[in-house]
């Protein structure tokens, strides 16, 4: 079978995707995700935290809230309905890696666990340090020649 002959062949059997009805669950999780958040911001705020230490503790509980869903297997449920909806805010990241940990706790949890956890964070935290580094080296050079 050539390439162009199962593309056809994969293409008359593939399900068509309700791109708009799929667009707006996406909007509509992710949105109420970050509204959430922000109801939070403002709780904290309430409780006399700064805007920094009030900011700080929404992504924390959004984490833990996030991998603690993931464990019990209601966050993949709320996801496949989403979307990329549920990748935007800091919920994605937070299922990434706690996904990676439990797919490997039958290996253990230091072999398993705790070596496939970063499998996800790893990457994620090496180039954003060393973009952060790059972008601060670049600014730095840009401000000694003005």
């Amino acid at each position: 079978m050539t390439g162009k002959l199962y593309a056809r062949y994969a293409d008359a059997r593939a399900k068509k995707s309700p791109l708009l009805k799929d667009c707006i669950k996406a909007w509509g999780i992710g949105g109420g995700i970050c509204a959430l958040g922000e109801g939070m911001r403002r709780v904290f705020l309430s409780f006399g935290a700064d805007a920094d230490t009030a900011g700080l503790c929404v992504s924390l509980v959004l984490i833990v809230l996030t991998a603690f869903l993931t464990g019990l297997g209601v966050f993949d449920k709320i996801a496949k309905h989403a979307g990329g909806g549920t990748l935007v805010p800091i919920t994605g990241f937070a299922n990434a890696v706690s996904s990676a940990a439990l797919d490997s706790k039958s290996e253990g949890f230091v072999t398993g666990v705790g070596a496939k956890i970063f499998t996800v964070a790893g990457p994620v935290i090496l180039y954003g340090t060393a973009a952060g580094v790059i972008y601060g080296l670049i600014l730095c050079l840009i401000g000694a020649v003005s």
